[in-house]
This record gives C-alpha cells, sequence and structure tokens, in this order.
C-alpha cells in the first residue's frame, strides 16, 4: 500500500499488517455433556421443591380439649388440609380407626395437629394410683417443662398461721409426670400419679398453697 504526503514527496509503501485470525476455542464434549446434566438437576429439583411446598392432605387436628388419660372420639377430631404436612407426622385422616379409642398420653389443645405420640393404648395409673391435677406458679415447678414419667417429690411447706416457734415438720409424696400445661396466664397445670392413700393430703396441701414439687428423676 502506498501513502501519499502532503509536501509532494514521492509516495512511500508502507508495511500492511496481516490480517488478525480469531482462534475459536474448542468446546470439549464431556463439559458440554456435564454443564446439561446440572441444568437439567436444577429444574428438577427446583420443581420438586415447588411441588413439595404445595403438596397438601388431609390430617386430623383436634377439636376440642381432650384431658390426659381420657378416651379420645371421633367428635373429639377434625380434619384439616395441611400444605407441606409430610414433615410434621401428623396423622392422616385415613387413620381415624387407629385413634379413635385410645387414651390421651398428653392434654390435647384445639387446633393443632394430632401425633401418634400423643396417644396410646398403655395404662397411664399404675396399681393403687389415681391421677390429680395440681395448679402451681412457676416459682413451684422445678423446671421449665417437665414431662411424662419424669419422677418427682411433692413437699409440704410450713403452715404461716402455724406457731413459728415449733419447728416445722414436712410431708413427702412420690409422684410420677403425666403431663403438664402452661395455661395464658403463664402458671402451671400437673398432672400426676399419685398413690390412693397419698390423694386426701396432697389435694388438702394443695388448696393451702401448701405444696412445692421436687424433680428427682427425669425420664
Amino acid at each position: 500500500m502506498s501513502l501519499a504526503t502532503r509536501n509532494g514527496t514521492p509516495a512511500v509503501d508502507a508495511p500492511v499488517n496481516p490480517p488478525t485470525v480469531v482462534r475459536q476455542r474448542r468446546v470439549r464434549p464431556g463439559l458440554l455433556g456435564l454443564a446439561v446434566l446440572l441444568i437439567a438437576l436444577g429444574g428438577l429439583g427446583a420443581a420438586f421443591a415447588v411441588t413439595s411446598v404445595r403438596a397438601t392432605g388431609s390430617y386430623l387436628a383436634v377439636a376440642r380439649p381432650v384431658e390426659v388419660g381420657r378416651e379420645i372420639s371421633a367428635a373429639d377430631l377434625v380434619t384439616v388440609q395441611v400444605a407441606g404436612g409430610q414433615g410434621l407426622r401428623p396423622v392422616p385422616a385415613t387413620r381415624i380407626d387407629e385413634v379413635v379409642g385410645k387414651r390421651a398420653a398428653v392434654a390435647l389443645l384445639p387446633g393443632t395437629l394430632l401425633t401418634l405420640g400423643q396417644v396410646t393404648d398403655d395404662p397411664l395409673l399404675g396399681p393403687g394410683q389415681q391421677q390429680i391435677a395440681l395448679g402451681l406458679k412457676t416459682a413451684q415447678v422445678p423446671a421449665r417443662d417437665l414431662h411424662p414419667g419424669d419422677k418427682v417429690l411433692l413437699v409440704s411447706t410450713p403452715d404461716s398461721d402455724a406457731d413459728t416457734d415449733a419447728p416445722a415438720a414436712s410431708t413427702r409424696f412420690a409422684a410420677v409426670v403425666i403431663d403438664m400445661v402452661s395455661p395464658a396466664n403463664d402458671d402451671k397445670v400437673l398432672y400426676l400419679a399419685l398413690l390412693t392413700r397419698d390423694v386426701p393430703a396432697v389435694v388438702a396441701l394443695a388448696a393451702e398453697e401448701r405444696l412445692a414439687v421436687v424433680l428427682t428423676e427425669a425420664a
């Protein structure tokens, strides 16, 4: 190629740069196949997640309060539709015949899903035992939550009207926790299995608010 100058000097041949060749990168077939596979798996995972969230099923829920130890009837239950309930382990509505007739192992509260762990065929009371319910203040309970099977000791506290100079004698009663419920007022209702002979004394002390609960053995 010749270049012309402005001052009239002869044209000078200038070197011509060779064209630039852009090399195309080869795509390895193995990597391409792996990318397609990962995209497909990601799509399947997203579809499975959406399906799991949207999936609904019919399960059993508690329709009205059921006390510990009471036999469950069909009127105590209601069928509800729950999305993604599989991870919650509630009882499917189709298994209602397996639940009706059993006893409540814990207190059943309205509006909660029913699980098989909340019902039982086993007797809640042993030979010579009776069930009692104690209403206690939070400070009278040895733990935030007591669980079925925990062993406790009920200890009588001194009578505030008694002679303070006389030695205070305390009485102890062994009991087993059946369940514990926390009402809205933050007090505790403790269901206990107690020897029949101890029931009158414990009820009298509870009425006078002269009972303390000691946890002796956790289940």
